[in-house]
């Protein structure tokens, strides 16, 4: 059975084409999820793409949080099933509550658009199976409000549970606590993540194509479930 991986677009939804074609490239069936609609098809896992929901007003995912589909992908997520929030999802995720902290304004309050080393520091997630702790890749980053932040308390409990699934290496472009670029929570099957590994799956567009091991990572995962 081929395993069916939704994609979310929301008003404002940029990459949620990227997102699509970077689950087909993986070998699972990207989608199309609507986010006014609550069903989620049949889905086996979910990925909250890039862009500008609701023109990012209020804060960035704040009222994304609010759409009927997230009322079943918050639900879905306790319950197990694997969710990907790439940028503005991951804001989304943040916003509700499916993940700690918060993503605020740049420090250097510009937006930012380059391509972005990452160190993996977690391989055990559902994203990130397919990669090796210590790993280092080459995705695009772009982001205006990237700027991941939490208090002292909720980092030190982050690193001590090894839930920072990625880091900035040699330059750190937003001034994110710890240098954080994604995390996951305790089970390991939400992660959010800021920069796009969906824009680095194929030689032509990407600088590298060491983004496709998240989506990979989780069709390993559902398979072997």
């Amino acid at each position: 059975m081929t395993t069916r991986v939704g994609v979310v677009t929301f008003p404002g939804s940029l990459d949620d084409r990227d997102a699509q074609r970077a689950v087909r490239l993986a070998g699972a069936e990207p989608v199309a999820l609507w986010h006014r609609d609550k069903d989620l098809h049949q889905v086996d896992a979910v990925v909250l793409p890039g862009g500008f929901s609701y023109g990012d007003y209020l804060r960035c995912g704040a009222i994304s949080r609010f759409s009927p589909v997230m009322e079943t992908i918050i639900e879905q997520a306790k319950l197990g099933m694997p969710v990907l929030g790439i940028c503005n999802g991951f804001q989304v995720l943040c916003e509700s509550h499916l993940l700690p902290g918060a993503l605020t304004r740049n420090d250097s309050l510009h937006f930012i658009c380059r391509d972005q080393k990452l160190r993996i520091e977690n391989a055990g997630t559902a994203w990130t199976r397919d990669y090796s702790a210590g790993q280092e890749i080459v995705v695009p980053l772009k982001n205006g409000e990237g700027r991941f932040v939490a208090d002292e308390h909720v980092l030190d409990a982050l690193e001590a549970e090894g839930r920072v699934v990625a880091r900035y290496v040699d330059v750190n472009p937003n001034g994110s606590y710890r240098d954080i670029a994604g995390i996951t929570n305790a089970a390991g099957n939400v992660v959010g993540l800021m920069p796009h590994p969906e824009h680095a799956v194929e030689p032509l567009t990407g600088p590298t194509t060491e983004g496709l091991g998240f989506f990979t990572s989780v069709l390993k995962q559902l398979v072997n479930a």
